[in-house]
């Protein structure tokens, strides 16, 4: 059974607390329950406030309803809470779809801060093509999606939806007070669309879990109907969907696991209903039935903890999958976070990995990238032991911050009895981000081994693209990619793009490409840069065929060379299959039109400021300061870029123009925060430098970045 609405509060205020070291502590013992009434919704620190940036929610209907949310006055955190990463602005495909419902511990974890924090175990969901709609859940009456999911699903092409909620005796008296008349219905639907479209996020998921007084039901009604059509005006694309089939029409709180008659005239004004998770075998069926051509706008609830859910939901989630298949009508996954929470063995990656391998085996694949152009994945899935940007190293300390994904290739989950394993590599020195994608075990000398790392649907036009990626390898190992491609008439082929072609094409292999790219080497780095070796390679494209996948290919070098005679046989019959060991990595991945190479502003260009600047002294006699740093480009014609990585070098007498420079962290947003920064006194300035990463991948040079000064206040 769900906690309090009290209890929660008091958790998330914990929480954020141990976030915000400027927050105001909670008064303790009676005074603190005497209070407990007036202050039970009420935001848990002072919003206004400078401090390291948080995603909260809205707590009561006056806060809501006053806007405070949305006033840059009132609160300091609101920049670092907008979305940077657009959501799509189509509908939903005319198919079954997934609905992830997120409720990972209550929400608001590790997530709740826009910059990050130091988690490197951090949860978080990589499997986004195999999600249509993500929905960030709590229970508090508005809970807004933090920024970072926000990002990561929009990049995916994943729509993301905020939780209205009343539920309980709380719940009954928000109802009432927010339906007592249609205007007031109105209204409240206003701010909820207002803060979806200044927030960056898709819509709104209604969960309505009181009885109520059959004189409240047309202003409900009312109240979805006007949200439905005020958030498709304003936000292309945009949903708002019925949580459960908790309420019906007569305002009884009677859960009927399916669409009916008691529920659909709320499902007639919306976009879709989220049916309860203990329907019965023939309950998908019927609501099917009821729902006619909008079959596939009924989600059927899966919880994954298994409570009274169809199939017992866990590791057997896949049976109710197979039947909502079937009968061909969509779900919603409540609380995938089930892996995450119970910790199921071996480890989280393992067992996320093949957890949602039971949903891809039932349902296959939806969603499709590359799609456009500039198409960039450097494999990061938002946290990690280090961070390092073109093969160096800038940071060794743990990180978490879902905003850094990229794209996330589409790994199956392999079993154990598979030579060659490929999964995301955290522990070896990644090539950008924080990890890299390797393949490793043992390889046959005459096999060729293939995985699909995207599912693409990028239509070629004619011309060429210009591909970058990076490889570090053991000295036995050749690995290329190949791009798959297919035509109108549907003819296929492929183009591989490897250093040693004829390594690969001697090789007995199931698949002949049709056509051979050579990569030029173009930066061989050095020893210190973990070996890593930059490769790019001109492709030629032509209208009419579409890139359908990018997989890694991966073999053993001949005899250890690398492109021996062709007409050397190499390959005796005995050493064709004894095994080898294989190891190799990729870095990253880059395609981007010939000519559309990225231009960064020149650092005159750019214009940064310092804000909310304080001193204050540390335990060790230095100094300490906390600001907010900003900047945007003085001519708005210039491109936007994904991210910017903020640096610090400390100033001293001796070096008022180099010093070593600190890796802070990264910025979504034209901002970022840094708080307590210890500045020694021998410091006599501090120079902050933004480093701006276009959508390709590439980043602007150290000497040409904007800068931000500050010099110390000494304290008498």
């Amino acid at each position: 059974m769900p906690c309090s609405p009290r209890r929660r509060l008091r958790r998330l205020a914990r929480r954020i607390r141990a976030m915000l070291p400027s927050a105001a502590e909670a008064p303790e013992g009676d005074s603190a329950q005497r209070d407990d009434d007036r202050r039970a919704w009420e935001p848990p620190f002072d919003a206004s406030a400078p401090a390291p940036p948080i995603s909260y929610p809205i707590t009561d209907l006056a806060a809501l309803a006053s806007r405070s949310y949305l006033s840059a006055d009132a609160n300091f955190h609101l920049p670092f809470n907008r979305a940077s990463v657009a959501g799509p602005a189509s509908p939903l495909p005319p198919r079954r779809r997934v609905l992830v419902c997120h409720d990972m511990e209550g929400g608001y974890r590790d997530d709740a801060a826009p910059q990050g924090g130091g988690n490197p175990d951090a949860y978080a969901l990589w499997h986004w093509h195999l999600v249509d709609v993500f929905v960030y859940f709590s229970h508090y009456l508005v809970t807004l999606p933090p920024p970072c999911w926000t990002n990561a699903a929009h990049l995916h092409g994943v729509k993301v939806l905020g939780t209205f909620i009343a539920e309980w005796d709380e719940g009954t008296e928000v109802c009432k007070e927010m339906l007592a008349t249609k205007d007031s219905a109105q209204m409240h639907a206003d701010r909820l669309t207002e803060l979806a479209a200044a927030l960056g996020f898709d819509g709104w998921l209604i969960n309505i879990e009181v009885n109520l007084d059959g004189q409240f039901i047309d202003n409900l009604k009312e109240f979805v109907k006007h949200l439905t059509k005020t958030m498709h005006d304003t936000v292309p694309g945009s949903l708002v969907i019925w949580w459960y089939d908790a309420i019906t029409v007569n305002g009884d709180l009677d859960w009927q696991d399916k669409l009916n008659k008691y529920n659909k005239p709320f499902f007639d004004v919306c976009d879709g209903l989220f049916a309860n998770y203990t329907w019965k075998e023939n309950y998908p069926k019927d609501s099917a039935a009821v729902a006619g051509n909008r079959k596939y706008d009924v989600y059927m609830g899966i919880d994954v903890f298994g409570r009274n859910t169809f199939g017992g939901g866990q590791w057997n989630t896949n049976v109710a999958l197979d039947l909502l298949k079937k009968v061909d009508i969509s779900t919603a996954i409540f609380a995938p976070g089930w892996v995450y929470e119970t910790k199921q063995p071996p480890d989280f990656q393992t067992a996320q990995n093949r957890w949602w391998g039971l949903v891809e085996k039932s349902w296959g694949i939806l969603r499709s990238y590359p799609k456009q152009l500039p198409f960039y994945s450097d494999f990061d899935q938002g946290h990690g032991y280090q961070v390092s940007i073109e093969g160096l190293q800038v940071s060794s300390y743990p990180w978490n911050n879902i905003s850094c994904q990229s794209f996330q290739p589409m790994l199956k989950n392999t079993i154990d009895q598979v030579q060659l394993q490929t999964y995301t590599d955290f522990k070896d020195g990644p090539y950008s981000g924080g990890n890299c994608l390797t393949v490793k075990g043992t390889l046959q000398q005459n096999i060729v081994f293939s995985e699909q790392l995207f599912n693409g649907g990028l239509a070629m036009e004619n011309g060429s693209v210009h591909l970058f990626y990076s490889i570090r390898a053991d000295a036995n190992s050749a690995v290329g990619l190949s791009l798959n491609l297919s035509s109108r008439n549907k003819q296929g082929t492929s183009i591989l793009v490897a250093e040693d072609i004829v390594t690969f094409t001697r090789k007995k292999q199931n698949h002949r490409y049709g056509s051979y790219v050579k990569a030029d080497k173009v930066v061989p780095h050095a020893p210190d840069n973990q070996n890593w070796v930059l490769y790019e390679a001109t492709v030629q494209s032509s209208a009419g065929y579409t890139l359908t996948s990018i997989s890694i290919v991966c073999t053993l070098k001949i005899a250890g060379k690398i492109s021996p005679d062709p007409e050397d046989d190499s390959i005796s019959e005995t050493s064709a299959d004894v095994l080898s060991s294989y190891q190799a990595s990729l870095g990253h991945i880059s395609i981007r039109k010939t000519d559309a190479e990225t231009k960064f502003p020149p650092a005159e260009s750019w214009v940064t400021e310092g804000n909310y600047i304080s001193w204050s002294k540390s335990s060790n006699a230095s100094e300490l300061v906390s600001l907010k740093i900003s900047w945007k480009l003085q001519t708005p014609d210039q491109p936007s870029f994904s991210k910017y990585n903020v640096y610090v070098e400390k100033l001293t007498a001796d070096s008022n123009t180099k010093g070593p420079r600190s890796y802070l962290g990264v910025a979504s947003i034209d901002a970022f925060y840094v708080s307590n920064l210890e500045v020694p006194n021998e410091v006599t300035g501090l120079k902050f430098t933004i480093q701006a990463f276009a959508r390709d991948g590439s980043c602007q040079k150290f000497e040409e970045c904007p800068k931000f000064f500050l010099f110390p206040v000494r304290s008498e």
